[in-house]
């Protein structure tokens, strides 16, 4: 992420943002909402954005107040010095969270890199991809991070100019026009509750996550003080404005029953029918490419934040250990649980997985910046919103799994009572230490 520079000005930070956020999310979720909200899709998945600045409202603040490069992890325990248990809890939750998007990412990659081919509906193949790429990226990272960061801003901009031109070219083939479009979107917002819209919204929160890595770079930025909120809301409006905009042509271009059909590979799938080969192969590049940074990017990141807390004696010491600056043991541990997600379930539970631990992530960064509200100068009115606004979305994704795929509920909280056990065992014992 371009750490080995030495000053980082806006143009820079807001490309670590957005290359964080726009990971492969928009090919994964677009899907998704389509089978649940119809039409409507594109609004949702901005009003994800709206969720996305309310979470961002807090890491913006205390990012600014605290300056720390260890971020979501360090802000909690700065905020609770006195408690081994927040300490614990956050770390703990954070990993998991990048873990989840890691495994997001490789299916991501993996169902629009087969798309089109024989294995396209093959589950075990989709996983055996998805964990390869895992295993590659991680590999790469123990080998050398040297030259990674010098190509970063072409890979974010030239993914966001492909999405740009997919949107563009899926409005100029469509054959919906306004007109259609307007009429069976009134339709849809009848027949839909207003509670699906806010669902929506929520279970694509994971498709923001990312832009909080540019406090990851708070030592080599200039200006703090100005550069992480300009980069940061820059950075969310940006990549909201792109998924309304491709979501928009997508359903306007792309029969809604495809859409639903092929959830995994659905904008590929689409465009190929339109627009041939070129649509089709245009979408697996942009996919790819997304993909590949973010779980790069995401893989260099998360290790390091997952040894910092193993040295704090939060996870396994063994994970602290290091090969010159290179966390190898946090490297080899992430790739092992993302491919164990990636095997235990498929697309939809990790992205609820993902969604959930990253709102609840978010909501507990708000209540750190309630607790110092003055001190960072927040405002309390929206703070609370933000607190209640999260914590809304967390409690809406557990229903629409109670209602839909109860055992997929079920399976999403067994993972929280583990990861609450472990947490709660190693703050015990870094309380005794």
């Amino acid at each position: 992420m371009q750490l080995h520079r030495k000053s980082l000005g806006l143009k820079e930070l807001i490309a670590i943002a957005v290359g964080g956020m726009v990971g492969g999310g928009i090919f994964t979720i677009l899907g998704i909402a389509v089978s649940m909200v119809g039409f409507l899709a594109p609004f949702a998945i901005a009003l994800g954005g709206v969720v996305a600045l309310f979470a961002a409202y807090s890491y913006v603040k205390l990012g600014v107040y605290y300056k720390d490069e260890g971020a979501t992890y360090a802000f909690f325990k700065r905020t609770y010095p006195d408690s081994d248990l927040a300490a614990s809890f956050i770390g703990w939750y954070t990993i998991f969270g990048y873990i989840s998007t890691l495994a997001l990412y490789a299916y991501t990659f993996s169902s629009y890199a087969i798309s089109g081919s024989e294995w396209a509906h093959d589950e075990w193949v989709r996983k055996g991809v998805a964990m390869a790429i895992i295993w590659t990226f991680a590999l790469v990272n123990l080998w050398s991070v040297k030259g990674m960061g010098r190509i970063e801003d072409l890979m974010v901009y030239l993914k966001l100019a492909i999405l740009f031109v997919i949107s563009l070219m899926l409005i100029y083939y469509g054959e919906t026009d306004f007109k259609t479009f307007s009429q069976t979107l009134l339709q849809d917002f009848e027949n839909t509750r207003v509670i699906h819209i806010l669902t929506v919204a929520s279970v694509t929160f994971v498709a923001y996550e990312g832009f909080q890595l540019v406090i990851n770079a708070v030592k080599e930025m200039d200006d703090p003080d100005r550069n992480i909120p300009r980069a940061i809301y820059s950075a969310v409006i940006l990549v909201s404005s792109i998924y309304f905009i491709i979501a928009l042509g997508s359903v306007m271009a792309i029969p809604t029953e495809e859409l639903i059909k092929n959830k995994e590979y659905a904008l590929a799938a689409g465009a190929e029918d339109i627009m041939g080969d070129l649509g089709r192969n245009l979408v697996i590049i942009g996919a790819v490419l997304a993909t590949s940074s973010a779980i790069s990017g995401t893989m260099f990141g998360s290790s390091r934040q997952m040894a910092r807390i193993a040295d704090d004696g939060y996870l396994p010491r063994t994970l602290s250990k290091r090969r010159g600056t290179i966390p190898t043991h946090a490297i080899l541990a992430m790739a092992a649980t993302a491919s164990l997600l990636i095997l235990a379930g498929g697309l939809r539970l990790i992205l609820e997985f993902g969604s959930i631990t990253f709102l609840l992530v978010s909501l507990l960064m708000a209540v750190a910046n309630f607790k110092i509200r003055h001190k960072t100068r927040s405002s309390t009115l929206f703070t609370i919103s933000a607190i209640i606004g999260l914590a809304v979305g967390s409690v809406l994704i557990l229903w629409y799994e109670y209602k839909t795929k109860p055992e997929q509920m079920l399976f999403i909280v067994i993972l929280y009572i583990l990861l609450s056990i472990g947490a709660y065992s190693y703050a015990k014992q870094a309380g005794r230490n």
